[in-house]
């Protein structure tokens, strides 16, 4: 049974071992900590801790350091999630300030997180599969290419270009944007794919001229819809992996490949569990599953008018965790305000 001063103990050790990478005995807490009690009662302490495999001893006679159990425990009940500091709260707000479509919004963000905490930044794009097209423009550009602009609701703009067999003048690209508008504005993404699928279905092996144009973009939106209903991530900051690379008991080869593949990353971003404040940890063997047990995930939830996703941060176990969810939720919370203000500005 741990008492009290034994959680401050784990507290004093984690926070610790997290600043200087050594692992802790109990003159160094009694020097740094004021417990106001001996060396050997922070020893009965840790060795009350160690039977709770909270801490564990890297090798013979050495202090001690947290285990992925007792990060549990600090995170769970001990960390103080600590207020920014006004070089990172600048640091933030002058990456996100200004206008931009969500795509350069959080490219920004994960920017942003990553040189304020020095861990892989993650951010997933909202769902969009409940987005609505608002908006759809045709702009020529000669040689019978034209750019296709697709913008919904929730900020996402796609812009393609492609080819019809001819120039239009600007009544037969008004007249094509019109019949593409008809389809798909003002639909859910996924309303919008279902009847282009069947649009493109029912076009006409001789059709005129105006359906091979109409059949060409409307192709070209159905890619981008489907692309609108794949769930995505943004990352920033792999290299900070290699730069810690010895906080690592193994090699980090798993975790650049979860960067690369996106999958793994989507499905344990997608299942952490927040507590009440959408704050949410997953540390270490937690990540079993995913085959990422060396590594720790904080996120924290943000809000895209009305559609929920989750910005986030990987790194080794040994993390500042306060700070760290501190970051999340300030940026996140810097998220769901930059987006709600767009969403009200249109």
């Amino acid at each position: 049974m741990v008492t009290d001063r034994g959680l401050q103990v784990l507290r004093a050790i984690v926070q610790d071992y997290v600043d200087t990478r050594e692992p802790v005995g109990s003159k160094t807490i009694v020097d740094r900590h004021a417990f106001g009690v001996s060396a050997a009662t922070i020893r009965n302490d840790m060795a009350a801790l160690e039977e709770e495999e909270l801490i564990v001893a890297p090798h013979t006679s050495s202090g001690r350091i947290p285990t992925d159990k007792g990060y549990r425990v600090f995170v769970d009940h001990l960390a103080q999630i600590r207020p920014l500091s006004p070089a990172q709260r600048t640091a933030i707000s002058s990456f996100l300030e200004g206008p931009a479509d969500l795509d350069d919004v959080l490219m920004r963000t994960v920017r942003a997180l990553t040189q304020v905490t020095g861990q892989v930044a993650i951010v997933q794009y909202p769902s969009f599969a409940r987005a609505h097209v608002s908006h759809v423009q045709l702009v020529a550009l000669g040689g019978g290419r034209m750019l296709v602009i697709l913008v919904t609701d929730t900020g996402r703009v796609s812009q393609r270009i492609t080819s019809v067999r001819e120039d239009l003048d600007d009544d037969g690209l008004e007249r094509l944007r019109t019949t593409v508008a008809d389809l798909i504005v003002g639909r859910s993404v996924r309303e919008g794919a279902q009847l282009v699928a069947e649009h493109l279905a029912a076009v006409p092996e001789a059709a005129s001229s105006h359906e091979t144009a109409v059949a060409v973009v409307v192709r070209v939106v159905a890619e981008e819809l489907e692309e609108f209903r794949q769930d995505r991530l943004v990352m920033a900051g792999a290299a900070n992996l290699a730069k810690r690379e010895a906080d690592f008991r193994g090699s980090i080869y798993p975790l650049l490949e979860a960067i690369e593949e996106q999958v793994t990353l989507m499905r344990l971003m997608t299942e952490m569990v927040a507590d009440e404040q959408g704050l949410a940890a997953s540390i270490g063997r937690e990540n079993d599953a995913f085959g990422l047990s060396e590594a720790s995930v904080v996120a924290s939830d943000y809000d895209a008018t009305g559609s929920r996703a989750r910005v986030g941060l990987m790194g080794p176990t040994r993390m500042d965790y306060s700070s760290n969810l501190a970051a999340v939720r300030a940026v996140a919370r810097y998220l769901t305000r930059m987006l709600e203000d767009d969403d009200s500005a249109r």
